[in-house]
């Protein structure tokens, strides 16, 4: 019988363009991919808006407490909420941020990082070292490039913004 490979864990996020895959790095930052894998499997990235877009920077969601157009949506708050459970210490590496990379987003602090999330456009090793880097868009980029860019003049905050319609984690 010959051993088959284990598949490395994965999001599937459904975009009304279209699916997108991200294969997340386990061995690079455990916590935050079973963060991500946690908060995904409960169903609370569905309907989570990207309330910031930078044109040729990333574009930012996972607020799963002000960010879900079906719960508690405040667009004016989006963005400065996180999960119930508690913030995760950084796992900085060695990978440098390129186009389709996840990163965890945060605050000032770099052990603050919580449910938030962002995928590059485009390269930005001015990011490495500075926030952990824990997944790679392996199918679907383009998809990704639709997203609706925000206002440059206001930090990228998007109205009327996109939102994941589904996520789900797969091991």
């Amino acid at each position: 019988m010959l051993d088959k490979k284990k598949s490395e864990p994965h999001l599937l996020i459904k975009l009304k363009y279209g699916e997108v895959k991200i294969n997340l790095f386990k061995d690079l930052a455990p916590n935050h991919v079973q963060r991500i894998g946690q908060l995904a499997k409960e169903g609370r990235y569905n309907n989570v808006v990207f309330h910031r877009v930078i044109d040729g920077f990333m574009a930012q969601t996972g607020d799963v407490q002000y960010g879900n157009r079906s719960s508690n949506f405040d667009m004016n708050l989006a963005g400065t909420g996180g999960s119930a459970l508690p913030n995760l210490g950084a796992e900085f590496n060695n990978m440098s941020f390129e186009r389709g990379s996840l990163g965890m987003a945060r605050s000032q602090d770099p052990d603050s990082a919580n449910s938030q999330f962002f995928i590059m456009f485009q390269e930005g090793s001015f990011l490495n070292g500075q926030y952990t880097l824990f997944g790679q868009v392996s199918e679907g980029m383009t998809i990704v490039d639709n997203i609706k860019r925000g206002d440059e003049s206001n930090n990228g905050l998007v109205s009327d913004p996109d939102h994941m319609i589904e996520v789900t984690y797969h091991d």
